[in-house]
Formats: C-alpha cells, sequence, structure tokens
C-alpha cells in the first residue's frame, strides 16, 4: 500500500460491526479500512465470540472494543453512547451482520416459519436501519453507512434461501435510507461480495460448489477475498466517491453479469 492510501481515510472514525475472525468479511474491511489511515470502533457478538474478536481489535488498535448482540434491547444503544462519549461524531459505519435459523436456511422459502422470517429480517435488516437511525445524529458533517449483501437478493441462488428475500429488502433499504438521509451528507451503500469462505457461509448448504461455480464462470476467473471487499469499502468511505449513493456494488469478478 502506498503513502497515499495510508493517509486516504487519515482522521475518519468509524465503526465495524459483524467481525467473527480473522477470515470474516467485516475483519478483511476493518484491516484495509485502517490501512488507509481510518481509527476504528469494533463490536463483537457475545462472550463466546469475544476471544476470537478481542485480538483482533487490539491489532487494529481499536480504542472502542465491546459486546453488541443487536437482538438484546439497548445494546446497539449502548454501543452508539460509547461513540459519541468517546468521539463525538461518527464519519462512518459498517454493517456486516446476517442470521437466518437453520431449519429455516436449509428449508424452502415456502416453507419459512412466521418466526423465523422474522427473526431473520431483523437481525440481517433492520438492525441496519436502526443503526442509521442512531448514526445520523453523530454524521452532522455527513458520513457513509455500508452493509453487506449476496448476488442472492437479485437472482435465485440454490440453497440461499430465506436469506435471498431478506438480502433484497435490505438492498431495498439502502436506496430509501440513501434517499432520505442524502441531504445531510450521509451516503448509503449495499457491496455484494462473490462467494467468500467465513464462518457465515459455512451455514449454506454446498457453499462449495456455490465457490467453484463462482470461480469457473465469472470473467475474472478467482475467488473474491476479504481484502477485495476491504478495499471497495474504503473508497466508498473516501472522498473519492462522494457522488456516489444508494446502489448495489459488486465485487465477486464480473460473476453477477454472467447468465
Amino acid at each position: 500500500m502506498d503513502t497515499q492510501s495510508e493517509t486516504l481515510l487519515a482522521g475518519r472514525k468509524g465503526l465495524i460491526v459483524g467481525i467473527a475472525n480473522q477470515h470474516s468479511i467485516a475483519y478483511g474491511c476493518a484491516r484495509i479500512l485502517r490501512r488507509c489511515g481510518a481509527e476504528l470502533a469494533v463490536t463483537w457478538l457475545n462472550d463466546k465470540a469475544r476471544p476470537h474478536v478481542e485480538p483482533l481489535a487490539r491489532e487494529l488498535g481499536a480504542p472502542i472494543a465491546m459486546a453488541l448482540d443487536v437482538e438484546q434491547p439497548g445494546a446497539m444503544e449502548a454501543v452508539f453512547d460509547e461513540v459519541r462519549e468517546r468521539w463525538g461524531r461518527l464519519d462512518f459505519v459498517l454493517h456486516s451482520i446476517a442470521f437466518a435459523p437453520a431449519a429455516d436456511l436449509h428449508g424452502r422459502v415456502t416453507d419459512t416459519s412466521r418466526e423465523g422470517f422474522a427473526r431473520a429480517m431483523d437481525v440481517s435488516c433492520h438492525s441496519f436501519t436502526r443503526m442509521a437511525r442512531l448514526a445520523e445524529p453523530l454524521m452532522a458533517g455527513g458520513g457513509t453507512l455500508l452493509t453487506m449483501s449476496f448476488h442472492g437478493a437479485a437472482e435465485v441462488v440454490p440453497h440461499y434461501g430465506v436469506m435471498g428475500p431478506v438480502k433484497a429488502a435490505l438492498e431495498s433499504s439502502v436506496r430509501y435510507l440513501a434517499s432520505e438521509l442524502g441531504p445531510s451528507g450521509i451516503r448509503v451503500h449495499a457491496v455484494s461480495p462473490g462467494p467468500i469462505r467465513t464462518r457465515a457461509a459455512s451455514g449454506i448448504a454446498s457453499f462449495d460448489e456455490l465457490i467453484d461455480d463462482a470461480r469457473r464462470r465469472a470473467p475474472l476467473a478467482r475467488e473474491v477475498e476479504i481484502d477485495d471487499v476491504g478495499s471497495l469499502c474504503a473508497f466508498l468511505v473516501s472522498d473519492a466517491a462522494r457522488a456516489i449513493t444508494g446502489d448495489v456494488h459488486y465485487v465477486d469478478g464480473g460473476f453477477h453479469i454472467i447468465a
């Protein structure tokens, strides 16, 4: 990374939500954002995840590192309160969390339970809207909100199940948030990576086949890496993307353009 890249985000302060371990997309993004000069706040899901994430938070030099389970009342507010007390402002948020109960994820969308669908939507989609609402007053000078989607939001992907409709709702939310927050200088983006071997992806049936298919059919004929996603996010957070908002940005080697 050259000197110019290392200062691309100097002085920016951002919240990273969704690091599970060193292989997670959120960590790849955090690593690149930090290399570009941003100061980061990092969260982990619960006590089980803490031993895996806390060392990464130290590596990233994160002055704020705490638990965040978006299903727990008050947990999200506590994180944003800490950001407000420590920094007084926020320049970007990266939301990289998704969940669906296994029974609903592995079954047909037709058979999805009401409870499972609602929980998947709450954790994977509405939590981003709630973060936007809490971030807005901390972004008086403008800012950037990022969330992670997948090609299954736009096309039927085998075994992706209920997460397809949920990610479609997330992408639609990005457009509406971009419209509503744009006058305040807040830009909103969905990033759609190709298949990446993460712990979250391991819950999708036949995921190795999905990766093999993407590598075989994508024009660039290579697997996407977490740093590839991080590089795109660094650009979107930077002033170089100041005229871009409300879209879905693919980083998948061109796989999404192939029928």
